[in-house]
């Protein structure tokens, strides 16, 4: 078999019939990568010829489902591919069974609550039911928060790596959205250790006044979780302490979410 008709990265191959299925197995080799990514570390790691993947990253650079990064030699996932997975998210066939769960969860706290997803610095709201309570926060499915001061972007940014944390987060000052708001890296990761030791995180009042939020991750069979399940609530209804109490509900609605990702074979 030719050289560069098959490569093995992580039981990933670079084959298919056709150009545009091997164009396809790269984008899927690209889109498990958690950092930068270059033209020769891409040739180590395949195997391929180097004007073969030159002319694959070209092609898929010019359709915006990758781009270059810091000294140009560097690339990261586009804009385009990134929007891509996010409407998979927000619209496959499994969002019906998720929305009961999550239906489920708000009859039993009574609180707003919500399934996230992380991508780049920013959680996305891949779903989302509102409490009959009168006084609420209306955050709709495909809003976005920043990955520092929101309860689930904690529980992303603590499965990454020191380093990668800073990748993501230390090259721009962190924006100030409440008085409550982490603004330094350092106590990022402080929080992070908390997050770490509890299996949990707490927004307090760190990106809205008024709002509290605890969410807890969906548990995966192997690797890292890029979904979480969250409450939120008015301070006037719920305190940190209280939200707490929620926790076991959290866990079990995080539980069947679980169930129905591994039976959709992506956990």
């Amino acid at each position: 078999m030719a050289k560069d008709s098959i490569a093995e990265s992580d039981e990933l191959k670079i084959d298919g019939n056709t150009p545009t299925m091997r164009l396809f197995a790269l984008l899927e080799v690209i889109a498990r990568k958690n950092q930068f990514f270059s033209l020769q570390g891409l040739v180590d790691e395949l195997g391929l010829p180097k004007p073969t993947l030159h002319r694959m990253l070209q092609q898929l650079e010019s359709a915006g489902m990758i781009q270059r990064d810091g000294d140009g030699r560097q690339y990261s996932s586009g804009l385009r591919l990134r929007r891509m997975a996010e409407n998979l998210l927000l619209n496959n066939t499994v969002h019906g069974a998720r929305h009961a769960i999550l239906r489920q969860l708000v009859e039993e706290v009574g609180e707003s609550c919500n399934i996230t997803s992380c991508t780049g610095n920013e959680v996305v709201y891949l779903d989302r039911v509102e409490t009959v309570a009168p006084l609420r926060f209306y955050l709709h499915p495909g809003s976005r928060v920043p990955v520092h001061c929101s309860a689930s972007g904690k529980l992303f940014l603590a499965q990454m790596t020191p380093s990668q944390r800073r990748r993501l987060l230390g090259h721009t000052a962190l924006t100030k959205y409440t008085d409550k708001t982490l603004l330094t890296m350092d106590q990022v990761e402080a929080e992070i250790d908390h997050v770490r030791r509890d299996g949990y995180a707490v927004d307090n009042e760190e990106f809205l006044p008024g709002l509290v939020c605890v969410a807890v991750l969906v548990p995966v069979k192997e690797g890292k979780s890029n979904i979480a399940v969250a409450i939120q609530a008015p301070t006037l209804r719920m305190t940190v302490e209280k939200s707490l109490q929620c926790l076991p509900a959290l866990h079990r609605a995080a539980g069947a979410l679980s169930e129905i990702e591994i039976e959709n074979g992506r956990s």
